[in-house]
């Protein structure tokens, strides 16, 4: 019998795991604990149970869509073509924008959650500067185009997050073409 409840156990905690990266995806990370408990098929006893603070569940479900961030940058780096690299991180990121509200705010925003990320966000910045310094220096980016510059398009992609949806992908794809065109020679 005991055996039965731990996989009881493990089985719910990974629906609400499931539940809450659906959940916080399209929701964002305010959502109510009592959605994702609801999605999940179970109580919000049992929620807490797993995950005591909002926080704790926040970190699990996004600390894999963080991971996968890393790695983007990462193939960025390694990438031999400068302006590929920078404009495909460019673009990955407006798409994140538009799936994925949740790993926006661990990363881009400033509460209790993005500060588990730090680390991962100061290598993000990092991976950024490198991309643009070699764009910059291949020639490919207009004459007084700094990594300041890029992050400014960055985070104007990002303020058009919280569009309802069936305008965001294309107004935020829009934006991203016109700072990629706005950025290169």
């Amino acid at each position: 019998m005991p055996q039965k409840q731990r996989a009881d156990a493990r089985s719910n905690r990974e629906r609400v795991v499931a539940a809450a990266r659906e959940t916080f995806a399209a929701a964002g990370l305010e959502a109510p604990m009592r959605e994702v408990a609801r999605r999940a098929g179970v109580g919000v006893a049992t929620l807490y149970r797993h995950f005591p603070t909002r926080t704790e569940l926040v970190t699990t479900v996004l600390a894999e869509r963080v991971e996968a961030c890393g790695v983007q940058m990462r193939r960025a780096l390694d990438d031999p073509d400068p302006w590929r690299a920078l404009s495909g991180t460019v673009r990955d990121f407006a798409d994140r924008q538009i799936r994925d509200q949740a790993l926006n705010e661990a990363l881009l925003g400033s509460g209790e959650v993005s500060a588990v990320f730090g680390v991962e966000r100061r290598e993000h910045a990092q991976a950024l500067n490198v991309l643009v310094a070699r764009a910059r220096a291949a020639g490919v980016l207009r004459d007084g185009v700094d990594v300041d510059d890029v992050r400014a398009g960055l985070l104007a992609i990002a303020s058009l997050r919280r569009l309802p949806a069936r305008t965001r992908a294309q107004v935020i794809g829009r934006l991203a073409d016109l700072v990629l065109a706005g950025i290169r020679v």
